[in-house]
């Protein structure tokens, strides 16, 4: 495990391709019981070690994650996560070349629970929430047809950066869910930016990491 920064209150990460943010049906190890052993093990704590989950990432997908290592941080970073205030940046290599440079997409996402799948829906669909996604087209590559992006979430729905760009034929290399060319390999979506403002400081920190891609 790649810890980017840890003091006191905070520990940044690199969470692991395929590595679930938390617990789940699995029983696969997760980012949260590794980096509490982490911190068990480094500075020889007993009994359990205090940590918050703060925000999650789908278990494909790698980049920066952010945990808190007080009740306190715990409750002002997530207080950030719904002031909007706790910015993620992501990079993606999709399929094909995209219309627009720069261009904001708006859809509305249904869940479905049962399949673990989001769909692109009409607004009047039961339970169905607005999803707001910017793109910048960082680079082109005219041979193997695939976009790298960066991209800005303005609202974090269930598979939001997949759905959005499978439904324009754009679909995320390696993102057999969604119907992504690679089959087999990784999914090329990667959280590589957080802004946040640290709990007990108040100053603005941001955090990088860059993927491991050899496609582009």
């Amino acid at each position: 495990m790649k810890v980017i920064y840890e003091d006191n209150h905070i520990i940044v990460v690199e969470k692991m391709i395929n590595v679930p943010s938390q617990a789940d049906k699995t029983e696969d190890e997760d980012m949260l019981s590794i980096i509490k052993k982490y911190l068990k093990e480094k500075y020889n704590k007993p009994g359990n070690v205090y940590l918050g989950l703060v925000h999650r990432l789908d278990r494909p997908v790698g980049g920066v994650m952010v945990f808190a290592k007080t009740s306190k941080a715990a409750s002002r970073l997530s207080e950030e996560v719904r002031n909007k205030t706790f910015k993620k940046e992501y990079l993606v290599l999709c399929n094909g070349k995209m219309e627009k440079e720069k261009d904001t997409l708006v859809d509305y996402l249904w869940k479905d629970e049962k399949n673990n799948r989001s769909y692109v829906v009409k607004k009047t669909k039961k339970n169905a929430k607005q999803a707001i996604l910017d793109y910048e087209v960082l680079k082109y590559d005219k041979k193997q047809n695939l976009s790298l992006l960066k991209i800005n979430l303005h609202t974090g729905r269930h598979h939001q950066i997949r759905v959005q760009l499978s439904s324009r034929m754009h679909a995320i290399y390696g993102d057999s869910k969604y119907h992504g060319r690679g089959k087999g390999n990784p999914i090329c979506l990667w959280a590589y930016k957080l802004t946040i403002i640290h709990p007990i400081t108040k100053k603005e920190m941001t955090f990088e990491t860059l993927p491991d891609w050899k496609i582009i």
